[in-house]
């Protein structure tokens, strides 16, 4: 806790806080929050790629603890890996960045048109939720033709390996007061 306070301390020095670092389009909410808990705790980037901290596991007790240590201790930095993925499989695809144009082209149509009026269709008035269940249906064919079940399935595929990958070969972070202790299995 001491030094999460240390790091946003010396963050905010450098004239650097998590509330400047995200972006001004996520609303104050429930995902802001979580993302600035997220940025606040993220690890060191240079810790997380040291390559010689990477070794092979002796045996399967030290690959299943090390999965779980790095997967608790570099939880952040895995999320923001998992979220360059997805930013990497929406930039190199340019059908899905079509599709996702429509989709979200559809619901701020409908967010303008309902600050002006309500949607009255058959003589019933739509809700918000059906008006964007709407727009969901109305750009399922663009997301079917770009492929967005593949990317999406590409996407959980890449991150298990990469996040995987890491979270074995890494070395384990000695934690203060906490020697590790090996058994054999």
């Amino acid at each position: 806790m001491a030094a999460q306070k240390d790091q946003e301390k010396d963050a905010e020095a450098e004239g650097l806080s998590a509330s400047t670092l995200l972006p001004k389009l996520i609303p104050s909410g429930a995902g802001r929050e979580w993302l600035e808990r997220r940025r606040a705790t993220i690890r060191p980037w240079c810790t997380f790629v040291d390559q010689q901290r990477f070794s092979r596991p002796r045996n399967l007790g030290e690959l299943c603890q090390r999965l779980v240590r790095n997967v608790e201790y570099f939880q952040s930095n895995y999320v923001f890996v998992f979220l360059g993925l997805i930013l990497y499989c929406v930039a190199t695809s340019p059908m899905l960045l079509v599709a996702l144009a429509v989709f979200f082209g559809a619901c701020y149509i409908l967010y303008l048109r309902t600050l002006q009026s309500r949607l009255v269709l058959f003589g019933r008035e739509v809700s918000p939720a059906h008006q964007y269940a709407l727009a969901g249906g109305i750009s399922f064919p663009f997301f079917w033709l770009a492929g967005a079940g593949s990317a999406v399935f590409w996407v959980l595929g890449a991150t298990l390996v990469v996040i995987g990958s890491h979270a074995a070969f890494h070395q384990i972070e000695a934690v203060d007061g906490e020697e590790l202790q090996m058994e054999p299995v």
